[in-house]
């Protein structure tokens, strides 16, 4: 067999689309757009793409091979040759630039990557490669091409692409601050922990808090999402990273030493509440879930956080809690608190403790005669009074509407009578400045004995106020009295 007979075997059996064209039209065409003038030809032609089509138009098809048809789905080569314009069209046109520009430059083997169309429409990425045949290298004359159909490849690769895109957007748009970081040193040291022998890391951290430390600060955040921004009133990511000490301070420690826990007993997906702080200094209440990326339970290099802002219902959740135990008009602890608290001292051995129970007077009155608001207005000034005398342990609560007591846990005869003339003397600063309605109020006290209850204790200070009342009141219509005889 001869060298040329094989070579046209070779071709004519090739498992790739294989054209053998002839070029020499346009190297005529080239030719002539040089003696005008033009010297860039990538640009010349990317300013009239007609330019393209025309040199596109000169290629003369000599001989292609029977996987050509097969790819193109043409019946032969007539068939083939005749619908050319239905294979290299759209796309076509743009990517045939850099194949012509290699030919203007001289050189004699392009590559490129294009799109084709088979005879019944069907869209084919092409994988184009080029080459001058030997000896035709100033004519054109013979170039050989072949047109790998990697449709599938690109359409994976595509798919690809999209996935990868179709993830950063879940991850950007997020309405959940969102953290990609690597975990991977914190990994090495706990393995260098427990190759030391260290079975209960609790008792390490215990014993070594800096380690905890350390370990905070060699988290690597790799990626933060929009959310993240705005939940932190960071501007943008550098500025954000740059101040993360800002922004995991003070409480954070402490859960911190828990996810390390949780890591240690191979536990990598896990959640709790954190308190973290915005770079504006407001308090951030977060619930944080934390999960090592599948493929990455080796060395955790690759960990996503999600932080979902739960501070409103935190607030909510405070405010309920306080409801519970106060009394919204006077800011003073509710009756709710009040048992509770009495029953508390009953259980605890500390003694003494004191008890005061006063009554606010002129109450309905200022009702009847003024209106309830007016009332309000006394009831919201006696709270001031008591919140102003009350420190811990000692606690002060309405348990009534006109009635409110005081307990002093630790505190004798003295300490109970001290805190009465304190009382008396924030009534008489406060009456300074409604005189028109001064507060007026009976009051009674008692020290605990040895064996009495906090039962009998609460009696007896409440007996004392009734008696100061009635005083009080028998004292007014004595005075009443006294008015009408003069």
């Amino acid at each position: 067999m001869s060298a040329e007979t094989d070579t046209d075997s070779i071709f004519e059996l090739a498992p790739i689309a294989m054209w053998l064209e002839d070029f020499s039209e346009v190297q005529a065409l080239f030719s002539e757009w040089r003696r005008q003038g033009v010297e860039d030809l990538r640009s010349y032609l990317l300013a009239d793409l007609n330019r393209v089509e025309m040199c596109s138009r000169r290629i003369r098809v000599l001989k292609v091979n029977p996987k050509t048809l097969d790819v193109f789905q043409a019946a032969d080569h007539v068939e083939l040759v005749e619908n050319l314009s239905r294979i290299f069209r759209d796309d076509m046109l743009e990517s045939h630039v850099n194949e012509l520009t290699a030919l203007w430059s001289g050189e004699t083997e392009f590559a490129s990557n294009t799109v084709n169309y088979t005879l019944r429409g069907e869209r084919l990425d092409i994988q184009l490669r080029g080459a001058v045949l030997p000896g035709c290298e100033q004519t054109l004359e013979r170039v050989l091409l072949t047109t790998e159909d990697v449709t599938e490849r690109e359409d994976a690769r595509r798919q690809e692409q999209e996935r990868r895109a179709y993830a950063q957007a879940m991850f950007e748009h997020s309405p959940v601050s969102l953290w990609m970081e690597d975990f991977s040193t914190i990994k090495a040291l706990m393995d260098d922990v427990r190759a030391c022998g260290i079975e209960d890391l609790r008792i390490f951290m215990d014993v070594h808090p800096e380690f905890v430390r350390q370990c905070m600060s060699e988290i690597r955040v790799i990626d933060v999402n929009q959310a993240t921004l705005d939940l932190f009133v960071a501007p943008d990511r550098n500025t954000l990273l740059r101040h993360l000490d800002d922004i995991f301070r003070d409480a954070m420690e402490k859960p911190f030493r828990e996810q390390l826990m949780d890591l240690w007993h191979g536990r990598l997906f896990h959640h709790r509440e954190v308190v973290n702080y915005a770079l504006d200094g407001s308090e951030r209440h977060l619930l944080l879930q934390f999960s090592v990326f599948p493929g990455h339970e080796d060395d955790w290099s690759l960990v996503q956080v999600a932080l979902t802002d739960i501070t409103a219902r935190k607030k909510a959740e405070a405010y309920l809690e306080y409801l519970g135990k106060h009394d919204v008009l006077t800011r003073l602890h509710n009756r709710a608190f009040y048992m509770e608290e009495l029953n508390r001292l009953e259980r605890k051995s500390l003694r003494p403790v004191s008890a005061i129970i006063l009554d606010l007077n002129g109450l309905k009155e200022a009702n009847d005669q003024l209106g309830h608001d007016a009332g309000d207005g006394l009831l919201r000034r006696m709270g001031e009074v008591l919140n102003g005398v009350v420190t811990a342990p000692n606690t002060a609560a309405r348990i009534g509407g006109d009635e409110f007591a005081l307990l002093m846990p630790g505190s004798d005869q003295q300490a109970a009578a001290a805190m009465i003339e304190t009382i008396y003397e924030l009534l008489r600063i406060n009456n300074q400045f409604y005189s028109l309605a001064p507060l007026s109020v009976s009051l009674g006290s008692a020290t605990s004995q040895d064996g009495e209850t906090m039962e009998a204790v609460v009696r007896r200070a409440d007996c004392a106020m009734y008696e100061q009342k009635k005083a009080h009141y028998a004292e007014r219509e004595c005075g009443g009295r006294q008015a009408v005889q003069l």
